[in-house]
């Protein structure tokens, strides 16, 4: 073993040591779409008293805070976003509605002296005297003139809700008062006691968000000008024990300082949860099983070695997740067992180029092991670098831009994305040159898989066909298939999801099959005219539309109940209008600022020509893509716009595959017609491109058969971005690169005659080396 091994092996065995400990220590804090509960995003905005700057939100943070402990909620989590916003979340809270009524409520409790009733017709809240006073309807629907407040809720020390049954008045809300607002209520019921009995000045006004919930009378007993002491008064109101709670909650919970808006609303049934984190630990087990078994027969040896190093990856991604504090997501689930696919990719392309480098030795003194593998990780190196950074990009702008859940996808995403290279070129390293130094390996080099060409390129060595002298068909393809897919987005139109269009979306499972036909012709008849209804499976039912009261969420339930003998609500969001429209804003900007990304970093690595080439071909698989989902029919939303990003780093991984390897021909075989070495790294590229797609087509494959209705559709979306963007990097982005440079006239021009196939450099590449 090697000094530079030596030292690789220390430092990968400190990081699994110190990943070991962490994943042993930390427990790791899941989303909401996976233990199930509720997420409210919560918007300030300003009152005619105060404006919702950044020190009014911190404050309505401290006042939401003490309301959900006021729940009882386990381990919840209240954090602002941005200046404006409140994020909460509420495990195991399955009643929204409950939530946003008790959390969206200003709570401005008041205590008013009542100095008269106004005259019919008098409208609430309306200023009736230049005194100041205000009028208010009391729970008779009486309008009462009230005095200004002689006490806020500032003044409560305690409010708890109280049942009485012996003086038949129920349920109450006993206050304590204390310092000034126990003076402050002897001072108002003092001089409330002076009127005379049933005189509407003897009453006093109890006032919540400038709606009076109780008036009572002092009673007889109290003296005049005295009032009652002791700090100590009841609110009555015809209460039942759940309206009792809720107040007492509010009270204690203090006012908010200003008023707030419930944006964006989600929960998750905590069986849905479950079975999300069930399915998805499925087919991470089955789709990781199955990579592991190709890349076992494909490269033997050092592909058992990279199986190893892949479990090595998971531990460290792992481990980063839960030292960041990051929160793991359904969709951050995904793109977890998504990030395996580029660490595949990583090693693929070292064994692929180490074989190159191995098969290039002359048949006098051919390579070792150990040399060729050293010069495939070297060789290597650039195009994996390029590779991971084109995806990072993408991640991170997907972290700023995205919101809720698909966020948490961007950030698993960038740490798998760093923990994958540790893994190909640390990990995989140390094991594979350890594996080498061994005698018997060294002996029976066949079994490293590095001995070998491979089948594939064996075929092409031997064949060896000429792709670029069909260009502008392939061109012309791509074309047909911009073609159709614009035909299906202008066509069928797309289909937001409630992301994107604001509104409430609630997902029903059901004990038997619904039609959705009949379902919505039920919904229509129960008041639900506009509701769009869809089914997913056999047992799925989902219920979209623009508003959605509770009571009509409940007309909503019966419906579905009846229909589906007996259902269940597995999920519900609702997500404004201005957020939706910001979301949709967000998401174009996300993806015009990846092609600009992509972009400006591809023309600094490369040269302008393959820098349009590669996003040129990305367009085309973004716009390919959201075509077939609109033929489909099937909806738009963050989850989407998560696959929409992940296939443009896919795709550009496989342009800067081919184009590292032309510009590294280039420098080797300067003369040669561009055309040629276009062909040539097209050929050299190929087993690494079907090798790497093979292995995220297992882990895709399974998450779309058992990663449950969410994962479906992202599986789906990868799937189509696979096969469609190596089909680009080839036949779109390689080509045009050829088009560009012969037009543009940054290489020689040739007469377009290929150069011989036999003899010198030629033939070395039909027998496996490079040129």
């Amino acid at each position: 073993m090697t000094r530079a091994t030596r030292v690789r092996a220390l430092f990968a065995l400190a990081i699994l040591a110190l990943s070991t400990f962490l994943a042993l220590t930390q427990p790791a804090r899941l989303g909401l779409d996976l233990r199930g509960g509720t997420q409210l995003v919560l918007e300030t905005r300003d009152s005619p008293t105060a404006e919702a700057d950044r020190a009014a939100t911190d404050r309505t943070l401290e006042v939401l805070r003490r309301r959900v402990d006021a729940l009882g909620v386990s381990e919840p989590s209240l954090s602002r976003a941005g200046d404006h916003r409140i994020v909460v979340e509420l495990p195991g809270l399955d009643d929204p509605d409950e939530a946003a009524e008790v959390l969206g409520r200003t709570a401005q409790l008041t205590v008013h002296p009542v100095l008269g009733t106004a005259t019919a017709g008098t409208g609430a809240s309306r200023t009736a005297h230049a005194d100041g006073s205000t009028v208010l309807p009391d729970d008779a629907g009486t309008p009462l003139r009230l005095g200004p407040a002689a006490l806020t809720g500032a003044e409560v020390q305690r409010a708890a809700a109280e049942f009485d049954g012996q003086d038949g008045s129920g349920w109450s809300v006993g206050l304590t008062l204390h310092g000034a607002g126990e003076r402050a209520w002897a001072r108002l019921t003092g001089k409330a006691a002076c009127a005379a009995p049933n005189d509407p000045a003897r009453r006093a006004a109890i006032v919540l968000d400038r709606k009076v919930i109780s008036s009572p009378q002092v009673e007889s007993s109290v003296a005049c000008g005295v009032g009652i002491t002791g700090g100590t008064t009841r609110i009555t109101g015809g209460f039942d024990q759940h309206a009792a709670q809720e107040l007492a909650l509010l009270i204690n919970g203090g006012a908010l300082p200003v008023p707030v808006d419930i944006v964006e609303q989600r929960t998750v049934g905590p069986t849905l949860g479950a079975l999300a984190i069930t399915s998805s630990a499925r087919a991470a087990v089955i789709g990781v099983a199955l990579t592991a078994v190709f890349i076992t027969l494909v490269y033997r040896l050092l592909g058992a070695l990279a199986t190893l190093a892949l479990a090595c990856y998971a531990l460290i991604s792992y481990a980063a997740l839960l030292a960041l504090g990051a929160t793991l997501t359904l969709p951050g689930l995904a793109g977890f067992v998504l990030a395996i696919g580029m660490a595949v990719d990583a090693n693929v392309l070292v064994f692929e180029r180490a074989r190159e480098e191995y098969a290039a030795g002359p048949p006098a003194r051919p390579r070792t092991l150990r040399s060729a593998l050293a010069a495939g990780f070297r060789n290597a190196f650039s195009a994996i670098a390029d590779s991971n950074v084109t995806t990072l990009l993408a991640a991170v702008l997907l972290f700023f831009f995205a919101s809720g859940p698909v966020r948490g996808f961007g950030v698993t995403l960038c740490i798998g994305v760093a923990a994958s290279m540790v893994s190909a070129l640390l990990v995989t390293r140390v094991l594979a040159e350890c594996a080498v130094a061994l005698r018997p390996v060294r002996r029976r080099p066949r079994l490293t898989g590095l001995a070998g060409l491979g089948r594939v390129r064996s075929w092409l060595s031997r064949r060896r066909p000429d792709l670029m002298r069909h260009r502008r068909r392939w061109l012309a393809l791509s074309g047909a298939a911009l073609l159709l897919a614009g035909s299906g987005i202008a066509v069928r139109g797309l289909d937001y999801g409630v992301e994107f269009t604001g509104g409430r979306m609630v997902e029903y499972t059901t004990a038997r099959p619904v039609d959705a036909e009949r379902a919505r012709a039920a919904l229509d008849t129960a008041g639900l005219d506009r509701a769009q209804v869809s089914t997913s499976g056999d047992r799925t039912l989902t219920v979209r539309t623009e508003r959605l009261s509770a009571a009509q969420l409940t007309a909503a339930g019966r419906v579905v109940d009846e229909l589906g003998g007996g259902a269940q609500k597995v999920r519900d969001e609702l997500i404004g209008p201005s957020l939706g429209e910001e979301l949709r804003r967000g998401a174009l900007v996300a993806l015009g600022l990846a092609l600009l990304a992509q972009l400006g970093y591809l023309a600094v690595r490369f040269r302008w020509t393959f820098a349009l080439s590669a996003v040129v071909a990305m367009a085309h698989d973004v716009v390919v893509l959201v075509g077939v989902f609109a033929w489909l029919g099937k909806p738009l939303d963050g989850v989407f716009l998560a696959a929409l990003l992940t296939v443009i780093g896919y795709s550009v991984n496989d342009s800067v595959v081919v184009f590292d390897r032309i510009r590294e021909l280039r420098g080797a075989a300067r003369g040669t017609p561009f055309p040629d070495l276009a062909n040539t790294a097209v050929l050299q590229t190929v087993p690494r491109t079907v090798n790497t797609g093979m292995g995220a087509v297992f882990i895709l494959a399974a998450l779309a058969a058992l990663g449950g209705d969410t994962l479906t559709d992202f599986a789906l979306a990868l799937l189509i971005g696979i096969v469609v963007g190596t089909y680009s990097s080839v036949f779109t982005a390689t080509p045009l690169a050829v088009v560009l440079e012969r037009n543009g006239g940054a290489s020689p021009r040739r007469s377009g005659r290929r150069p011989a196939r036999r003899g010198g450099r030629r033939e070395r590449w039909d027998t496996g080396a490079r040129v």
